[in-house]
């Protein structure tokens, strides 16, 4: 997961959260106690089926910001799907939760993710949070099983060199990674320093998203010019019918 607190939160425990102040509610603006966020986010991911496997909080020392990220347990193997929270007491920012295999939350504003939800405080926002974090999370099953899918087809789909060295060109012109980052990627799919399985488009794709360092986390764009890439390397090699969208990158570790 991906939580950044550099910027004036410190991290802290769920039922820490519990015991920061709301302000009380104007006309305009209605502030909804951070752990309720999170309570709401965690039943509802429950009432879908999704189980929890680790969470991270934060908030600013005064308690006005909370960030959050929490893991989703996978039957999958090696990677994880993530949601990501923020809510506001000062007005800073709207109530925010996102979806994504590589969501980025962080202290300074930054909010990365495939889907994303932003509401203002208001006593309409506490009416309707339910139904907006539904809306959200009901269709979670879907998109990780079409990110499943897509998984097990770079993993059927083997590479040998010239597919590889026509892919990574291919991932340059896309502007997915420079030529100073060709190196380091040949070096990953040769010698991997994760069990990425046989010569594969899987271990492409983690060769990749390994070797940018967290650069792929922090732009989404790159991660949906990578999949374009390998679902084409895919295609090209009769691993599969292109189609099946652009998916967000799993974790590695």
């Amino acid at each position: 997961m991906t939580l950044m607190l550099h910027a004036g939160a410190d991290a802290l425990a769920y039922d820490d959260l519990r015991q920061l102040e709301t302000p009380p509610s104007t006309a305009t603006h209605v502030p909804i106690p951070h752990h309720r966020l999170v309570d709401v986010v965690r039943l509802t991911l429950g009432f879908y089926g999704h189980v929890i496997a680790e969470e991270h909080h934060g908030a600013t020392p005064d308690g006005m910001r909370y960030f959050g990220v929490l893991s989703l347990r996978s039957s999958w193997g090696d990677y994880t799907d993530t949601v990501g929270l923020r809510n506001s007491h000062d007005k800073t920012f709207p109530i925010g939760i996102s979806f994504g295999s590589r969501v980025f939350v962080c202290d300074n504003l930054a909010f990365i993710a495939d889907h994303v939800v932003r509401r203002k405080h208001t006593a309409h926002a506490k009416r309707d949070l339910p139904g907006l974090v539904g809306e959200l999370i009901e269709p979670l099953a879907d998109q990780r099983d079409a990110q499943y899918r897509a998984i097990s087809r770079y993993r059927a789909t083997a590479l040998d060199q010239a597919a590889v060295d026509h892919a990574v060109l291919d991932l340059y012109r896309a502007g997915v990674i420079k030529v100073t980052r060709i190196a380091a990627v040949m070096d990953r799919w040769e010698d991997p320093p994760f069990d990425w399985g046989e010569k594969t488009a899987w271990r492409l794709f983690n060769s990749v998203t390994h070797a940018l360092e967290g650069r792929i986390t922090e732009n989404p764009k790159l991660t949906s010019r990578l999949h374009d890439v390998i679902d084409a390397t895919c295609v090209s090699e009769g691993g599969a019918h292109r189609g099946a969208g652009l998916l967000p990158a799993p974790n590695h570790a």
